[in-house]
C-alpha cells in the first residue's frame, strides 16, 4: 500500500469525531477516516448473541443493517477470522485489484465482530498493524454506543427475546475476559428465552470472584430472582463480605422479597491470582469441575448448605484447593448435562467434559470452545433447550500471561 497520512493522527481524528456520533453514524465515520489511510470498502460486521452470523452495520433501518451483508460464522473466511481472532486475507472481489482483509474486532478477548477493508496491493506488516489498531478503536466505539442504542440491540438478535432474557443480558458480565494471568469465558442458553440462570465474575486486586446461579422456575419471576441474587452478591462482596456472608446476604434479600417461595442454587468462589488458591462454597448446586493437563477431571467436593432463599439454616462449609498453572475450572447448571436427545439420552457430564478437553486441546480459545459447546448442547436437544444451560470456564495460567491469547 502506498504511503498515506499518519495513521495515528487519523485514528485520533476518528475518536474525536465519534464522541457525539450515534451508532447509526459510525459506519460512515469509520469508512471515511479509514479511506484517508488508504483503506477502501471498509465495513463493520457485528456478531449476533449466539455467535452464528456476522451482520454488516450500515446505519440504515431499525436494525442499522438495511442493505448490508450477512455472513455465517461457520464456513466462511470472515467467520474463521472471528473464530481464530486472526487477520485473514483474500484476493479483492472480481474486477478489482489488490487484497481484501478481514480483521477481528475485539475488546480485550470479547469478540464483537470483524472489520472488512480493501487495499490496492498485498500490503505488509505495517498495513496489518494499522488495521488491527483501527479494529481496536472500532471495538471501543461500538461499546460506547451499545448501551444507548436500540438499533444495536436489534442488530445482534435473530429471534424475539422475552422479558426475562432482556433483564439477564443487561445484568451479566461480558462473555469473556483476560488479565492477571487468568481467562474467563461464560455463556447462557437459550439466549432469547433464558429464565433463571446467571453467571458473574469480577477482579478485585489479585482476586477473581466467580459465581453461577440457577433460580427456581423458567419464567419472568425466575429472571427477577436471578437478578436479585446477582445484585445482592455484588453488593455484599463490594463491601468485602466473605463468601459465606455473601451467600447469606443473597438469601436474606430473597426471603425478604419472596419468603421461601423462590430460591436460587449457586456456587460462589474466589481465586487468588498470585498463589492459585481456590476457595468456594456450595449452595445446593452442581459441584465445580477441575480439568488438569487435559488428562483427568475431578469434581471439587463441598458440603451443600442448601439453596439460597429456603431458610434451612444449614452450616456453610468453605472448601479450598490449590490450582496448578493451566488448570481449568468449570462451573455449570443442570441444563448443560441434562439436555436430552430424541431418544431421551442426556448430554451428560462425561460428554460435557470431553468436549471441553478435546476442543481446547485442539488449540481453540476458551470462549470459542464454549461457543461450540453450546451449539453442540442445543443440537443434542433438537435445536431448543427445555431448561437454561450456563457454563463458566476459568483458566489460571500463573506467570504465563503471554499464553493468554484471545
Amino acid at each position: 500500500m502506498e504511503a498515506t497520512a499518519d495513521t495515528g493522527r487519523i485514528l485520533r481524528d476518528l475518536m474525536q469525531a465519534a464522541h457525539t456520533a450515534t451508532f447509526e453514524q459510525l459506519p460512515g465515520l469509520i469508512a471515511g477516516h479509514a479511506a484517508r489511510a488508504g483503506f477502501q470498502n471498509v465495513a463493520v460486521f457485528v456478531v449476533d448473541i449466539r455467535e452464528t452470523v456476522l451482520r454488516q452495520v450500515t446505519g440504515r433501518g431499525l436494525e442499522a443493517a438495511e442493505g448490508g451483508e450477512q455472513l455465517t460464522v461457520d464456513g466462511t473466511l470472515p467467520g474463521r477470522a472471528f473464530q481464530r481472532v486472526d487477520v485473514l486475507t483474500e484476493s479483492a472481489p472480481a474486477g478489482r485489484r489488490g487484497q481484501r482483509w478481514w480483521v477481528p474486532v475485539t475488546d480485550g478477548i470479547v469478540r464483537l465482530g470483524v472489520l472488512r477493508a480493501d487495499t490496492a496491493d498485498a500490503g505488509d506488516d505495517t498495513v496489518r498493524d494499522d488495521l488491527r489498531d483501527l479494529a481496536s478503536l472500532v471495538a471501543l466505539l461500538l461499546l460506547s454506543k451499545r448501551s444507548v442504542s436500540d438499533s444495536f440491540a436489534r442488530l445482534v438478535r435473530t429471534e424475539r427475546m422475552n422479558v426475562a432474557a432482556e433483564m439477564q443480558w443487561n445484568l451479566m458480565a461480558p462473555s469473556a475476559f483476560a488479565g492477571q494471568d487468568v481467562t474467563v469465558g461464560g455463556l447462557v442458553e437459550p439466549a432469547y428465552s433464558v429464565g433463571g440462570d446467571a453467571f458473574d465474575y469480577a477482579v478485585s486486586g489479585t482476586t477473581l470472584h466467580v459465581s453461577v446461579f440457577d433460580a427456581m422456575g423458567h419464567d419472568t419471576t425466575a429472571g427477577i430472582t436471578a437478578n436479585v441474587a446477582v445484585a445482592a452478591c455484588r453488593n455484599a462482596r463490594r463491601q468485602d463480605a466473605s463468601l459465606a456472608d455473601t451467600s447469606r446476604a443473597v438469601e436474606d434479600l430473597l426471603m425478604t422479597h419472596f419468603g421461601t417461595s423462590r430460591y436460587v442454587t449457586g456456587i460462589l468462589a474466589d481465586l487468588d491470582l498470585v498463589t492459585g488458591e481456590l476457595t468456594w462454597i456450595n449452595r445446593g448446586h452442581h459441584l465445580p469441575l477441575l480439568v488438569r493437563d487435559n488428562r483427568w477431571t475431578v469434581e471439587l467436593s463441598c458440603p451443600p448448605a442448601g439453596p439460597m432463599g429456603t431458610g434451612l439454616g444449614l452450616p456453610i462449609a468453605v472448601s479450598r484447593r490449590q490450582l496448578q498453572p493451566g488448570d481449568r475450572l468449570l462451573l455449570y447448571t443442570d441444563g448443560v448435562v441434562e439436555a436430552r436427545d430424541a431418544d431421551g439420552r442426556e448430554f451428560g457430564r462425561d460428554r460435557f467434559v470431553d468436549f471441553v478437553v478435546r476442543h481446547h486441546f485442539g488449540h481453540q480459545s476458551p470462549h470459542e470452545t464454549l461457543r461450540r459447546l453450546m451449539h453442540a448442547v442445543i443440537e443434542h436437544h433438537a435445536g431448543r433447550l427445555a431448561d437454561d444451560a450456563t457454563v463458566l470456564l476459568v483458566e489460571w495460567r500463573a506467570g504465563h500471561q503471554d499464553e493468554l491469547t484471545p
